[in-house]
């Protein structure tokens, strides 16, 4: 079924371009500051277990829905039999959150192409500066969505899988470097205890909220990219065995990434909750105090580019697919509809942050600028609602054995194990059908307000 639309090449290739659609600014942009926003160790212990006993279940399932009917979003939802009401709930609104999420993530891209040139410079623009002009913000979108754009059109293992298979270690390796330098500062062992050593007094339902939307955002369930992806995965390769590693990588970049922030936050004593804006601040002091570091940074926001890109190229992948299945689009007509429409949208985002008042100071569901409110609409509430939605309709509304055979396909030991005599089925189906929607509904109702 999906041999005509694609399939990954490898298994190797499936799980580096799934994890690098989790991995990207949500790891190393978005974890490190909402960590120090959030009480430090605290929070990433309760980010942890959301990501075990709320994040890969969910993962599974997505997975799982995508390769049992080889469709998109809304057509896996059509396809087992959904009425209209599980369709737009869980397809089209899934959808819409990686449109909308697309349209003001490739802005942040292209901050970080912008200071991939400032840091060759002897005298880098000020980070507030930079995002506030826009004459280097827009350009620099179009950049991130042009790069995003070509790479899509080259096809599932031709294009996106080549380029992640390659992408995703490097990365790695240079987290590894920077992390390296940064525990060599003087002060550094302050942030590392403020990270590994946990105050559990600062745990509140707001911290366990963050962790859990967090979580979600980070791993790309909740978007329509895993079912999307799901759909591409051959029968033989295991949906268990692929979710795990996905979920292990995607959560070590985050933890990396948090490990090569604060220490050198408390090296150069910055405040660990400043917001959107420490990863760059910390970068711009680590680099200039490491040997050719100018060129180590610009390395750095290339890679940390590369990381953006294979999270909006999921994203494009998601949107164009609905139109290349249900209306018959070529793939260059869906990738560059998608694309230009979402440059488009995304534009008074990028003028958001000090280019254009009216867009900088609008307040709205009590956030302030147009990007911070799509992050809340698309990066927390819908995203929430389609993950409460999925797991309702799989454990409740279709029949949940296809799912679970669509599990054990490629994984027999998930039905044949034994985990304290219940089988890991049998402990996923009540994770999907009571944990899932009951933690993701509360989390969900808090954003409304509805516990304060």
């Amino acid at each position: 079924m999906a041999s005509s639309r694609g399939e990954w090449g490898s298994k190797f290739g499936f799980i580096m371009a799934a994890a690098g659609s989790a991995v990207g600014l949500g790891n190393i942009w978005r974890f490190p500051y909402l960590t120090g926003q959030n009480g430090g160790a605290a929070f990433v212990i309760v980010y942890l277990i959301c990501v075990v006993v709320i994040g890969a279940p969910v993962l599974m399932n997505e997975m799982a829905l995508g390769r049992l009917t080889g469709k998109n979003s809304i057509g896996a939802f059509r396809t087992t039999g959904a009425n209209p009401f599980w369709k737009f709930m869980g397809g089209v609104l899934a959808i819409s959150v990686s449109f909308f999420v697309l349209s003001y993530y490739t802005v942040i891209a292209g901050w970080t192409v912008g200071y991939m040139f400032t840091s060759l410079s002897n005298s880098p623009l000020p980070f507030a500066e930079f995002i506030a002009a826009p004459s280097y913000v827009v350009p620099l979108t179009a950049v991130a969505m042009l790069v995003t754009i070509l790479i899509v059109l080259g096809g599932v293992s031709g294009g996106i899988e080549k380029a992640t298979k390659i992408l995703m270690p490097l990365l790695f390796l240079l987290l590894i470097v920077i992390i390296i330098r940064g525990l060599t500062l003087p002060g550094a062992e302050k942030g590392i205890e403020f990270y590994l050593v946990p105050d559990f007094s600062k745990i509140t339902g707001m911290v366990v909220l963050k962790a859990l939307t967090q979580a979600f955002f980070s791993l790309g369930i909740g978007w329509g990219i895993m079912i999307t992806y799901g759909s591409y995965l051959p029968k033989n390769q295991s949906i268990v065995s692929s979710s795990l590693w996905v979920g292990v990588m995607d959560t070590s970049i985050a933890l990396l990434g948090g490990l090569m922030v604060f220490p050198a936050v408390f090296a150069f004593n910055m405040e660990p909750g400043s917001g959107s804006t420490l990863v760059f601040e910390v970068l711009a002091n680590i680099f200039p105090k490491m040997p050719f570091g100018n060129i180590a940074g610009a390395f750095f926001f290339l890679l940390l580019f590369i990381a953006a890109i294979t999270s909006t190229i999921s994203m494009v992948e998601v949107v164009g697919s609905y139109f290349i299945d249900d209306k018959k689009w070529s793939r260059k007509k869906a990738t560059w509809t998608v694309g230009i429409t979402a440059f488009i949208v995304g534009i008074p985002s990028a003028l958001s942050n000090g280019s254009v008042e009216w867009f900088t100071n609008l307040k709205l569901f009590g956030q302030t600028t147009v990007m911070n409110i799509m992050d809340h609409l698309f990066g927390s509430v819908f995203m929430l609602i389609v993950v409460v939605t999925t797991s309702l309709y799989t454990g409740w509304v279709m029949d949940t054995s296809k799912i679970v055979d669509e599990i054990n396909e490629g994984s027999p030991y998930f039905k044949s194990a034994r985990i304290f005599g219940v089988s890991p089925a049998k402990i996923w189906v009540f994770f999907i059908r009571f944990v899932c929607p009951i933690v993701s509904g509360i989390v969900m109702l808090n954003l409304f307000g509805v516990f304060d």
